[in-house]
């Protein structure tokens, strides 16, 4: 079978970082709470006038100039970021190849919010795979979501840890390096309407823009039993798909999460905080988290090559999605 690596990836942050202290000071949650709860120092929020479209660009030309690649030579655009993109009703991923100069990509995307990378690196390789003849599959993700957030609800404070940011990363078949092996997802769609901007659909055309909780005590009483156990059995269906175990990951690129929720994961999956990022200085960004972790990881030397590396996300819907990487040369 056709073995596909991840050649490259990149991140673009907004210059606006937003502190927890101004986090703190706009939702009336104390400071300390913020920092040691919420596990967030911090998060960059994007400029009036700097949409999804602009940021997954920013990310890609990044990715581009570093790999020196001609963008022509791209196959497939995948969008696969926030839903909340430049316009209500509009595909971001042909605008974007547009940008680059991808002239001979076709451009795809889907919805799958906070738990996009590991789906997204697990349908660019199985595209790749599928079609001999394509070569190159350019995937991005950027959320603006926190333009989303209205500081005075509290029924959506667990989601004022949400910033803004991009990724792209790079797939190539018949690869030498850093090879995407298994991937595994789980779904319950039992929450699938607890999470959402209420207005703006055919439901509520005119209804509340802004994210939102149906019930926070049902969805967090459901969630504290099922969640932790989930991500535990996605990471171990992608392990075992990658002819791995869990003892045999070194490292982990999780979304952000609350502070206590991170350390538990960890314990669970039997890992140190040191085999793992934490975006404490970013917050959530949709589906931007677990390929922003590896690429910083990767950059600090935390990755060392033949390094099977855990992609872990989760999002509302609910879907809880893992996809293993091993970083290096191919065996």
């Amino acid at each position: 079978m056709r073995r596909v690596g991840l050649a490259a990836t990149a991140s673009y942050l907004p210059k606006r970082w937003m502190t927890a202290a101004e986090v703190a000071e706009r939702s009336n949650i104390p400071e300390d709470v913020i920092v040691e709860k919420f596990g967030l120092r911090g998060k960059h929020v994007a400029a009036d006038d700097e949409h999804v479209s602009d940021l997954c660009v920013r990310a890609a030309q990044d990715l581009l100039e570093e790999t020196e690649l001609d963008p022509s030579q791209i196959d497939v655009v995948l969008y696969y970021g926030s839903m909340w993109r430049d316009y209500a009703v509009w595909q971001a991923a042909p605008h974007i190849a547009h940008r680059i100069g991808a002239t001979s990509a076709f451009a795809i995307e889907y919805d799958n919010v906070s738990h996009g990378t590991p789906i997204a690196l697990r349908i660019a390789r199985d595209l790749l795979r599928a079609e001999e003849e394509l070569k190159t599959v350019l995937v991005v993700a950027a959320s603006r979501e926190s333009y989303l957030l209205d500081y005075a609800n509290e029924r959506s404070r667990f989601m004022f840890n949400f910033g803004d940011g991009a990724v792209a990363g790079l797939l190539v078949g018949d690869a030498g390096r850093n090879e995407v092996l298994g991937s595994h997802a789980i779904t319950n769609g039992a929450y699938s309407l607890q999470v959402k901007v209420p207005g703006g659909g055919s439901v509520d055309p005119a209804g509340y823009a802004f994210l939102d909780v149906q019930d926070p005590a049902e969805m967090k009483g459901g969630l504290d039993h099922e969640s932790l156990p989930n991500f535990v059995a996605a990471a171990e269906g992608a392990a075992g798909r990658s002819g791995l175990t869990l003892g045999e990951i070194a490292f982990v690129c999780p979304l952000h999460t609350k502070r206590s929720m991170f350390v538990a994961l960890l314990s669970a999956l039997g890992m140190r905080e040191d085999q793992a990022v934490y975006l404490d200085d970013t917050g959530h960004m949709s589906g931007v988290d677990s390929l922003l972790g590896l690429d910083r990881a990767v950059r600090d030397g935390r990755v060392q090559d033949g390094d099977p590396v855990l992609l872990l996300s989760a999002g509302t819907g609910y879907t809880w999605a893992a996809t293993v990487v091993r970083w290096g040369a191919m065996r």
